[in-house]
């Protein structure tokens, strides 16, 4: 017998071939860090991170994100790991904005993030929004500081509060920040949460230090 072939109007499959991309982007949203990449892309691709640069090194950027289930734990809140990444997200659009790579080319000096502290106040829930605030507090003569703060966008709190030190080679960072600033400007003091933030680290450094020539005299031995 004659085999009969179904076929289907032009309009009809393009329809089901729709249904099915669809499908496919919201699963991979949903379960997958595809998103993630994609966010990478747009903050330095976004015309809103290619405008002029602040007039102040001082200035808060702001950027907004909502939370997917791809970022739950099995709390149902957002994980802690998730903060992490997010802010460094926004430290991309930060730099971005703030034109550091290419001060930093142009120095043919570097940056490296040394040290982060993260402080959680309280969580977040699936598909609720947030904005992270990211400014620099100030810097001394190896590094600057950076405060992200985690907003959520319903009820104006903060959620989570990240520190960073961002360790500077190369150059100094007050040079770095007149570069980027065009103008030459002080770093103002420190907030005291840092100070003692600080002042761990130091004492974390001297404990793995003295660990280290222990064990170098104990092999010695």
């Amino acid at each position: 017998p004659d085999k009969q072939v179904i076929s289907l109007p032009l309009d009809k499959m393009i329809l089901l071939l729709s249904c099915i991309a669809c499908i496919c982007v919201l699963f991979l949203l949903c379960f997958s860090d595809i998103w993630f990449f994609c966010r990478i892309g747009i903050v330095f691709a976004c015309p809103g991170f290619r405008q002029k640069p602040p007039d102040s090194v001082f200035e808060t950027v702001v950027m907004s994100n909502v939370v997917l289930t791809s970022d739950l734990d099995y709390m149902l809140h957002m994980n802690n790991a998730r903060y992490l990444r997010e802010a460094d997200i926004a430290r991309y659009g930060f730099f971005s904005r703030f034109r550091f790579v290419s001060m930093l080319k142009r120095a043919r000096a570097a940056t490296v993030l040394s040290a982060s502290c993260s402080r959680f106040r309280r969580p977040l829930s699936l598909f609720e929004r947030f904005d992270i605030h990211t400014r620099i507090l100030g810097w001394d003569d190896h590094a600057f500081y950076l405060e992200q703060k985690f907003v959520s966008s319903r009820k104006g709190f903060v959620v989570a509060v990240i520190h960073c030190r961002h360790h500077v080679k190369g150059i100094t960072p007050e040079a770095l920040m007149e570069l980027i600033g065009r103008k030459k400007v002080q770093s103002p003091e420190l907030p005291e949460e840092v100070k003692h933030w600080l002042k761990y680290n130091e004492a974390s450094s001297q404990r793995l230090r003295a660990e280290s020539n222990l064990q170098k005299s104990n092999k010695e031995q």
